[in-house]
Formats: C-alpha cells, sequence, structure tokens
C-alpha cells in the first residue's frame, strides 16, 4: 500500500512490508522505524543509488520485478498463508493502457 496511506501500528504489525520506487521518498520523509521484512521492489533498470537508498531505510532486500521472483514468493507466501495467488501477475508491473 502506498506509504502515506498505512498508519505506524500496521507498518509495525504487518509481516511483509513491500515498498515500490514511487513510494520511496514518501516512506523517508515519514520516518517509519528499520524493521525486518522490509523489502524494495523496483521494475526499472539497475540504479547504483538503489542499494544505498535500501540500506538507509533498512530493506531485508532488494528485488528487481520481471527477474526470477521465487525469494519474494516465498516471503509473500509466508506472510500471508496464501497459496493460490498469482504473483506473477501481481508483481510484473501495472497492466497496459486499454488499447495497447
Amino acid at each position: 500500500m502506498p506509504s502515506p496511506l498505512f498508519s505506524a501500528e500496521e507498518y509495525r504489525l504487518a509481516p511483509l512490508v513491500i515498498l515500490d520506487e514511487r513510494s520511496y521518498t514518501a516512506f523517508r520523509l515519514r520516518h517509519m522505524p528499520q524493521r525486518p521484512g522490509l523489502v524494495l521492489a523496483l521494475v526499472g533498470t539497475d540504479d547504483a543509488t538503489v542499494y544505498p537508498r535500501a540500506a538507509a531505510i533498512g530493506a531485508e532486500a532488494v528485488v528487481r520485478t520481471g527477474r526470477d521472483l521465487s525469494w519474494l514468493h516465498l516471503r509473500l507466501h509466508e506472510a500471508t498463508g496464501c497459496r493460490y495467488a498469482n504473483w506473477d501477475d501481481l508483481l510484473t508491473g501495472p497492466p497496459p493502457p486499454p488499447g495497447h
């Protein structure tokens, strides 16, 4: 969920928090405490600033959508107990606009 929309309590209690690049700045401005289970998900290309930014927020991992996401799939299943969600569809980015 976008960082402005969750409470500090929800953040603390969530089994897993996946933050995308678009939410990074807003998340950082909220000064949320570091916690296990924080993952930074990237859709874009490699960027030399990604790992220092991930370390600054205490991210457990950086994953790139479109690559081997088996580790993230396992973490999602562990966190949610969900066996049947199609994580590939959810993690490959937004669908193309209508007519394309």
